[in-house]
């Protein structure tokens, strides 16, 4: 039997306990993993990328089927569960750390990307600019397991 198809999407949208709920629940989803990305500090630790000395970005990583769910879906929900015009900050959470940003896998990933947010901005959706950026991927670090699914872990509503 030939192995399904499965795709990348990494998002940066905050604290990433709950987006990675909104994610996991939605149909043609594989599997979601938080984690760390964007910085300089090789496997760094929670409690490091928390410092805001790494760099790095509290991040989704998505598995998904692209024959049950574009990216276009994904961004749709990316764009809609968070404020993208906050400059490293999300809610109550302030820091390089928790700022807005799309992780291309490829170039039409970072096609789609751009497209999306440029009807955003001239949308008149928002009162300020977007601030999210559009960069490519780079090395995913896994958050502890204690992170995994932790809104489904502790049933507790968080970010």
């Amino acid at each position: 039997m030939k192995n399904k198809e499965v795709n990348l999407a990494t998002f940066g949208l905050g604290c990433f306990w709950g987006p990675e709920d909104t994610f996991r629940k939605m149909k043609g989803v594989v599997d979601t993993a938080v984690g760390y990305m964007g910085g300089t500090v090789i496997n760094p630790t929670y409690e490091d990328v928390c410092s805001g000395t790494t760099g790095h970005v509290e991040v989704v990583q998505i598995k998904y089927d692209p024959d049950l769910i574009s990216y276009n879906d994904l961004l749709t929900t990316f764009w809609s569960i968070h404020d993208p015009t906050q400059i490293n900050r999300q809610g109550p959470d302030i820091g390089r750390q928790y700022r807005s940003v799309i992780f291309y896998h490829s170039p039409e990933q970072k096609t789609q990307a751009e497209h999306t947010k440029q009807i955003l901005e001239k949308g008149g959706k928002f009162d300020q600019s977007i601030a999210t950026t559009i960069e490519p991927v780079q090395e995913f670090y896994r958050a502890e397991d204690y992170h995994q699914q932790y809104i489904k872990k502790t049933g507790r509503k968080v970010c």
